[in-house]
């Protein structure tokens, strides 16, 4: 990894907190609080704090526990090269620790039955189970239930956050199988299977539909509106199709998904029938239909009738959920982007150099990841604010190593 040989180039404990790593912590919360579907509170930026203690007191104490075996392996590390203090990255474990845990109780008592089991988890790792077959599910837990941390401390359904927290775990323990080689090399195997995972993850969010709705490209079709929330605003109650309206009928809408229209029908009394309602998009079309309403004209009263024609409906809406989409298919594949090369590299020459690399991508790409969960969740803005955390972490990565 591009950390190797840099020692003395950096600040030790930069080093030994793996900073560029910070950058891919608040999306955890994040992306847990957007999948809640309730607003970003200050107790959703108490989670973030939460979790960043957390994450680095896992740093520091991973190098404590690996600093006999970092020692052979990598004596550029902190702790081998003594640049670092043992007891001093220890204290600072426990310290961040606890400052993880009162930050979680400050966000409510929700964010602290996930923060307790997360703390646990991460000294589990990095004392007990690390260098055993437990070792990725455990890893993979922890970044799940720290997802889980910010949808609890949101205060929204903490439940609607598993699906989201069940697709993060499972890139990291993709992550995890790859990086227990980092040091030795010599598998393809376990970046094989983590390429698969990403291509999988990746088309499983960017392929995810709106039920009922057929999108190509900014026009969508067949579409049924009822009760549906359209670029901020609400349609109730309306119906648009394509499968006609009477002679002359036209409706018409604005960017943010809200028209009116007309439907007008000759009566065989006198006047002309009209219906006016609020509409979903743009539609035009003939066929066949009727029109009831209040006549006016040269007479006056109500009439009714019926008017006909042939040919078909058709409808554009321009609705906020299209942008959504079309987001998260970016960021999905942005997100498989960004670690299949690496991934694809190390398969086919598993020397150290590359397969550190490629764990390098993997911890990387969970920012895009968890952008795209927000934007699956229908939170855009979100997404945005992660995605933009990459280019801060990339550009420190060239720094400080990440592994």
């Amino acid at each position: 990894m591009s950390g190797l040989g840099r020692a003395g180039t950096c600040h030790p404990w930069a080093e030994l907190l793996r900073l560029p790593a910070l950058f891919t912590v608040p999306g955890d919360a994040l992306a847990g609080a957007a999948a809640t579907g309730a607003p970003r509170s200050p107790r959703t930026l108490l989670a973030i704090g939460s979790s960043l203690c957390l994450y680095e007191a896992g740093m520091a104490l991973n190098d404590w526990a690996d600093r006999a075996e970092d020692a052979v392996e990598r004596p550029h590390r902190p702790l081998p090269s003594g640049r670092v203090r043992p007891a001093a990255a220890l204290t600072a474990a426990c310290a961040l620790t606890a400052t993880g845990l009162a930050l979680a109780a400050r966000a409510g008592r929700p964010a602290l039955r996930v923060a307790v089991p997360l703390a646990a988890t991460v000294w589990a790792y990095d004392l007990r189970l690390k260098h055993t077959p437990a070792g990725p599910a455990a890893m993979a837990t922890a970044r799940a239930l720290d997802l889980l941390l910010g949808a609890a401390a949101t205060g929204g359904p903490t439940r609607r956050a598993l699906p989201s927290a069940a697709l993060l775990g499972t890139h990291t323990l993709a992550v995890t199988l790859v990086s227990r080689k980092e040091t030795q090399g010599g598998s393809s195997l376990a970046p094989l299977a983590a390429l698969a995972t990403t291509g999988l993850l990746g088309a499983r969010i960017a392929g995810a539909r709106i039920p009922g709705i057929r999108a190509t490209g900014a026009r969508v079709t067949g579409v049924r509106v009822t009760g549906v929330r359209v670029a901020g605003a609400r349609v109730t109650g309306v119906r648009a199709d394509g499968r006609g309206a009477p002679a002359g009928a036209s409706g018409t809408g604005t960017g943010a998904g809200i028209g009116t229209g007309a439907w007008i029908g000759t009566g065989s009394g006198t006047g002309t029938g009209s219906r006016t309602g609020t509409g979903s998009g743009i539609g035009t079309g003939t066929g066949s239909g009727t029109g009831t309403g209040t006549g006016t004209g040269t007479g006056t009263g109500t009439g009714s009738g019926t008017g006909s024609g042939t040919g078909t409906g058709a409808e554009s809406v321009t609705a906020g959920g299209v942008g959504t989409a079309a987001l998260r298919a970016a960021l999905a594949a942005t997100y498989a982007a960004t670690a299949a090369r690496p991934y694809l590299h190390a398969a086919l020459n598993p020397s150290p150099p590359l397969t550190q690399r490629a764990v390098g991508a993997g911890v990387r790409a969970a920012i895009p990841l968890q952008a795209a969960l927000a934007a699956r969740a229908g939170a855009p803005v979100t997404a945005v604010l992660v995605a933009a955390l990459a280019p801060l972490g990339r550009r420190f990565a060239r720094k400080v190593s990440i592994t």
